[in-house]
């Protein structure tokens, strides 16, 4: 069990702030659960054109945020990726890719019919493991 004291919230300016009762991520035994990000760009609040933007932008807005957790992309080691259209799944993958060393982290990637956010097309969470420098 967790105890409440090892709970840390995360939050940063640099990623769009959590829209209801949650944390944008947790850090808790030396890891780091992430809230799903949208590819909402946090300083104008709007959301790209097409998949390939959307997709850019949760992975920069969740990089932000396990920045100010003291980890980063390359220590994910679990992601959920919400797609609301299956045909976008080759597009997400091109970039995904490039974001995301070898060997990728661990993946689902549910199709759903919509997100909370009107027009977003992806929401990414990730579980990372917190450097041991970081405190």
């Amino acid at each position: 069990m967790i105890r409440p004291r090892m709970r840390k919230a995360v939050s940063t300016p640099n990623a769009p702030p959590a829209i209801g009762p949650y944390s944008q991520a947790i850090d808790a035994g030396g890891f780091v659960f992430c809230s799903g990000q949208v590819g909402i760009d946090p300083s104008t609040k709007t959301l790209p054109d097409g998949i390939e933007g959307q997709t850019e932008q949760a992975l920069k807005n969740l990089a932000a945020v396990l920045k100010a957790a003291g980890s980063s992309l390359a220590e994910v080691v679990k992601t959920t990726l919400w797609l609301t259209d299956a045909a976008d799944f080759a597009a997400v993958n091109a970039i995904y890719a490039r974001h995301f060393g070898e060997p990728g982290p661990a993946r689902s990637t549910p199709i759903v019919r919509a997100l909370p956010l009107p027009g977003a097309r992806i929401s990414i969470e990730a579980i990372a493991v917190r450097s041991a420098t970081s405190s």
